[in-house]
């Protein structure tokens, strides 16, 4: 998919993330011991910063709050070479934010988050900042766009014939990129959320029903189709090939992102021209490498680190 190009277009969410790790079991309307820790996160704003460090040329479209976190994503952003140019922030309203509880051995156990600041992503924005979309060799999109402007947002990448992404964030979410499949170059689920897209009942554990649902996707319209399974790794499928990626064991520290890097590493690889297999595989490696910190997006991931510790 190389093609020659000025920058990939990021459009979703921005957070602040608030992260808790359980020393013991939860008890109902008590508190128990842990580790709390916050960070920036936001899908798309993972999805951009994990580019940028892969020396993609970056855009980024989101909405902030004028307060505390909204200055630190947009000057997070900036500083990691991301152009936020096209960035709201929004006088009065809050930044978006996510709230999670992981169990003790880094699983998630609940989450919740407050993306109500994306209603600012209008489709009127969208359309006065078209000729961003038209410079663009590629758009990615998370599910937390309104549906108006998620409509929006694909008629624009259809009519100005640039390949777009869609991480369908939740399975909830997921449900609202259903009319749009056609439309997708790639979209990356895990299972609830490819069980949403697809109407395939499955779980981790049943890889041939994964790669059933993947080749759905495909037979839908989208040209690759990635469903991650946890510890038992990610299954694909294009329109000629398919395949699976175990995943590596590790030890997981927090697994906040690792979906999102695995997005970013997949389209560098893309754009750089790479076979589908190994596409995946850089994916994969970057979704590894960002289980092992606590950081939402690896602070030291580079081209360099992928290749180092690509998964053979």
């Amino acid at each position: 998919m190389s093609e020659e190009c000025g920058h990939v277009l990021v459009i979703g969410a921005a957070s602040l993330d608030i992260k808790g790790r359980l020393e013991q079991p939860l008890v109902r309307g008590s508190s128990v011991p842990g580790y709390i820790r916050s960070s920036l996160g936001g899908v798309a704003r993972n999805i951009a910063e994990n580019l940028s460090k892969l020396d993609i040329p970056t855009v980024l479209l989101t909405a902030v709050g004028d307060d505390d976190a909204g200055e630190r994503i947009l000057g997070r952003a900036a500083g990691s070479g991301i152009d936020i140019s096209y960035a709201k922030m929004v006088e009065g309203k809050r930044t978006g934010a996510y709230m999670a509880i992981f169990n003790q051995d880094g699983t998630l156990d609940f989450a919740l988050d407050n993306m109500s600041i994306m209603a600012e992503l209008t489709p009127e924005y969208f359309e006065a900042n078209r000729q961003v979309f038209e410079d663009a060799c590629l758009v990615v999109i998370d599910a937390n766009l309104t549906p108006e402007a998620l409509k929006k947002a694909v008629e624009i990448c259809d009519e100005v014939d640039v390949a777009l992404c869609a991480d369908p964030t939740s399975a909830p979410l997921a449900k609202n990129l259903c009319p749009y499949i056609p439309s997708l170059y790639m979209a990356s689920p895990n299972v609830p959320e490819a069980i949403a897209l697809t109407g395939c009942e499955f779980d981790e554990n049943d890889r041939d029903a994964a790669q059933a649902a993947a080749a759905k996707l495909v037979a839908l319209g989208v040209e690759l189709a990635v469903i991650t399974l946890g510890e038992n790794g990610v299954v694909y499928a294009g329109p000629e090939t398919q395949g699976h990626i175990p995943a590596v064991k590790t030890a997981i520290v927090d697994p906040t992102g690792a979906g999102d890097a695995m997005t970013a590493g997949i389209i560098f690889g893309l754009l750089e021209d790479i076979p589908l297999d190994e596409c995946v595989r850089l994916g994969v490696t970057a979704a590894t490498l960002t289980l092992r910190t606590r950081e939402t997006v690896r602070s030291d991931l580079s081209v360099d680190l992928l290749y180092d510790e690509l998964i053979i």
